[in-house]
């Protein structure tokens, strides 16, 4: 396929097919002239890139995850942590929302007399919603890499 028939079937633009090219998440077969050549097993990496991106991953990160002739090649352990993050990022995506929920409907006169959402704005100012995702992050990835402990 030439890189205007891969752009149309995957719905990326041949720009960033041309970028993921030069970045070794793709390779072309040949160029036609001046038109790059795919096989047709390119639809497939793009896809895996797509939900790598989707779930967060760095180029680099998918990269790794692509054999140099294109074969999915994903590392466990890495998923694994990317969905523990991804488990942690919505349960705090989950508090704020019931925070703000609570808010739009608090019987206090006011917000600044609502103790729901004085503290939800307090761990915003401090950032700690931010440190407490950050937190979790590190432990999902040095729990993926430590070997479990025996129960005693």
């Amino acid at each position: 396929m030439d890189i205007a028939e891969v752009a149309k079937r995957s719905g990326v633009p041949a720009s960033a097919l041309r970028y993921y090219e030069r970045r070794g998440l793709i390779r072309s077969l040949e160029h036609d002239g001046a038109r790059r050549r795919f096989a047709p097993s390119v639809l497939d990496q793009l896809a895996l890139i797509a939900l790598g991106q989707a779930a967060g991953f760095a180029l680099d990160e998918i990269r790794t995850m692509l054999t140099a002739q294109g074969a999915a090649q994903i590392d466990r352990s890495l998923l694994s942590a990317k969905a523990d993050q991804l488990d942690q990022a919505a349960r705090q995506l989950r508090a704020v929302s019931r925070g703000l929920r609570h808010a739009a409907v608090c019987p206090a006169p006011s917000h600044a007399e609502c103790p729901s959402f004085q503290r939800l704005l307090k761990a915003a100012a401090a950032g700690a919603l931010e440190a407490r995702r950050e937190t979790q992050q590190a432990r999902a990835t040095s729990s993926a890499a430590k070997p479990a402990r025996k129960a005693r």
